[in-house]
């Protein structure tokens, strides 16, 4: 095992939040998106870390100095997505949003090229989407990285939903990270009920995955490990922010895989890192001291489907 993961973030988006300090505004500005969030948490996990992103316009600017773990970027003239959001209510407000531009042929095949070099030479990749509204790269682009991928040994984690997942497992992924709202929502499940949730784990694994698991917010996790369902139980902690559980599980997930563990302990370390990063305000942050130390406490209990 090399002990890295390339992550397939196509178009990071540019994320300013207004808080609150003192009575007075307080402006972060950071890279963001699914595969930042998702790299950041997978290097503090102590696996080394790839982003392989298209980059753009003012924002892709911006971001080159942001995003903090090893990046190979493609310059394109399509701009990356942005949003402003104001917190200091409690909640997320969304002031602005100004979505990502789409890639010239030649500026994603070029994208394309470079994630494929980059996963092959890792040995486990994970394809992250856009923001849901953004369509930089046709869905298409991920049934053929997943196939080309796979085909070559490569070991691919895919936290998808909607067609991007569809077009994921129709290539045959690895593992498939997705929660149970959007199993619902992409018609896999009749509904949130364990045993619906379970018939649309059997229906993803027909793609060929050793494991799909399913986040279920605030319940245990439904995790299908190589036919066999298990229930994640984690340590409990108070939750200051929610956002970003699943992308620090899926990060866990890849690390784990990256670093030799076996499908179970690397679900194990995925939900330490979702457990972790509930408890702070950044997405895709916590300690990887923490969240090693919460791996022992992880017990996967098995469960028999009706």
């Amino acid at each position: 095992m090399t002990g890295r993961v390339a992550v397939f973030a196509p178009s990071p988006q540019l994320t300013v939040t207004i808080e609150e300090l003192d009575g007075a505004p307080d402006i972060h500005v950071h890279a963001g998106g699914q595969g930042v969030w998702q790299s950041r948490m997978i290097e503090s996990l102590g696996a080394e870390v790839v982003l392989c992103a298209a980059l753009g316009g003012e924002t892709g600017q911006v971001l080159r100095t942001l995003i903090g773990v090893e990046l190979k970027a493609r310059d394109v003239a399509a701009r990356n997505g942005a949003y402003v959001h104001d917190r200091r209510d409690g909640g997320r407000d969304e002031v602005v949003r100004m979505p990502a531009d789409h890639l010239s042929r030649h500026e994603l095949d070029d994208l394309y090229q470079l994630t494929l070099v980059e996963a092959l030479n890792a040995g486990v990749a994970v394809l992250s989407g856009p923001a849901e509204e953004d369509e930089p790269v046709p869905d298409s682009v991920y049934e053929r990285l997943t196939r080309d991928l796979t085909g070559n040994d490569c070991q691919v984690v895919v936290d998808l939903s909607g067609a991007r997942l569809a077009a994921a497992l129709a290539g045959g992924p690895t593992v498939v990270k997705v929660s149970h709202e959007e199993m619902v929502s992409d018609g896999l499940a009749a509904s949130d009920e364990l045993t619906d949730l379970a018939k649309g784990c059997r229906e993803v694994a027909g793609s060929g995955a050793r494991a799909v698991v399913v986040s279920r917010a605030a319940e245990e996790t439904l995790a299908l490990i190589d036919g066999s369902f298990h229930l994640v139980e984690v340590p409990s902690l108070s939750p200051v922010d929610t956002h970003g559980g699943g992308d620090s599980m899926t990060a866990g997930l890849a690390a784990g895989l990256a670093l030799g563990k076996s499908i179970e302990d690397s679900l194990r370390l995925g939900a330490a890192a979702g457990a972790v990063n509930v408890t702070r305000h950044g997405l895709g942050s916590g300690g990887g001291d923490v969240v090693r130390e919460l791996v022992d406490r992880v017990r996967l209990r098995p469960w028999e489907d009706a």
